[in-house]
């Protein structure tokens, strides 16, 4: 029996809306790639890497970058970088580092405490509250954790006024700021508010490549330069080491340079897939505004990787995002043509159910 969501069972090829990390590189930036200069980055020679880091410190408004394989190792570094062992990160419901890094927290020595909502984050006045807290007994808050677009509540973004107001008060009480950025790219583009606005908020950033922009790997954490040149160690401790990295660079590169004015496009195909979806009778259908939709399964009904299967079989690939929710994800290898295929092997699957 295969997993839920993987393609092998599908019999004809799939539309693959599981996430907006299954693009596939375009014939461009596979000739990007091929070409790209290179040299050896655990050295800091490797040009490509190095315009990268330049120019993605550039668009987040941060002094400095540096290239990793994952969002989620920028994000284990940044932990690493900002909190001591038995500290506390507040972050919002379902947040990336607690609930899809396989206990990299715990690794790194600290517990999250889980503020407000996986739809709207938190605000300051929780914030406030969970650091009056420490004076009974909690422990002590040694980072402020942001995720902007919030990916367990549907790529929903984070409202700008809040995030400022939370980046406020905690700067009040002293303690760093870190925005998991990871689409932030598809904030920008559904708020208006470009990344480096929506950045400022934070000591550092992580943001992704290969969710939403179609490169094949790679992320950065950028901030100031002094906590750049401490996180390169780090970033060799956790294997993130990469030797002529210029030639996924390039692809990064291309994803930065290309690929960001496009996201309007995943989003406005989203809305009309939540529309074609409320019509279907399948569940509550939530479009929080970027490039997934969210549908609330009836408590009496089949769940969520029941459903997933009943829709591989019918050619549709999508992803649980809990179990009784699924989640359907709009890309850019999936253009309107294929998403109207996608809406009747879906209308196929409830007539069959």
């Amino acid at each position: 029996m295969t997993r839920p969501g993987s393609p092998a069972r599908a019999a004809s090829p799939p539309i693959d809306l599981r996430s907006d990390t299954v693009t596939r590189p375009c014939p461009e930036m596979r000739r990007e790639m091929a070409a790209a200069e290179v040299g050896d980055d655990g050295w800091g020679d490797d040009p490509t890497v190095a315009a990268l880091e330049q120019e993605t410190a550039a668009v987040v408004g941060k002094p400095a970058a540096l290239f990793v394989p994952s969002g989620t190792m920028a994000n284990q570094i940044a932990l690493r970088l900002h909190t001591r062992v038995g500290e506390s990160v507040a972050a919002p419901e379902g947040a990336h580092i607690h609930l899809h890094e396989s206990g990299g927290a715990a690794d790194a020595g600290v517990q999250v405490d889980v503020l407000g909502t996986r739809e709207a984050g938190f605000d300051a006045a929780t914030l406030s509250a969970r650091i009056a807290a420490e004076r009974v007994g909690l422990p002590r808050v040694g980072l402020v954790w942001l995720e902007n677009t919030l990916g367990f509540g549907g790529g929903a973004v984070w409202d700008a006024s809040s995030a400022r107001a939370v980046a406020a008060e905690a700067r009040r009480h002293g303690r760093p700021v870190h925005l998991d950025g990871a689409r932030l790219w598809n904030a920008a583009a559904a708020c208006g508010i470009d990344e480096a606005q929506l950045a400022a908020v934070a000591d550092t950033v992580s943001v992704c490549f290969s969710k939403g922009l179609g490169a094949p790997v790679g992320s950065c954490l950028c901030g100031p330069e002094d906590l750049v040149a401490r996180a390169r160690p780090i970033r060799q401790r956790l294997g993130g080491t990469m030797r002529q990295a210029g030639i996924v660079a390039a692809g990064a590169l291309h994803a930065l340079r290309e690929h960001r004015a496009d996201l309007s496009g995943d989003h406005r195909r989203a809305a009309t897939l939540a529309d074609r979806l409320r019509t279907t009778g399948l569940g509550d259908v939530v479009w929080p505004g970027t490039n997934m939709v969210l549908v609330g399964l009836p408590e009496d009904g089949p769940d969520a990787p029941t459903w997933a299967e009943r829709l591989e079989r019918a050619g549709v690939l999508v992803s649980c995002n809990a179990l009784r929710e699924l989640r359907f994800v709009t890309h850019r290898d999936v253009d309107d043509a294929s998403l109207a295929r996608a809406v009747e092997r879906i209308d196929a699957a409830l007539a069959a159910s």
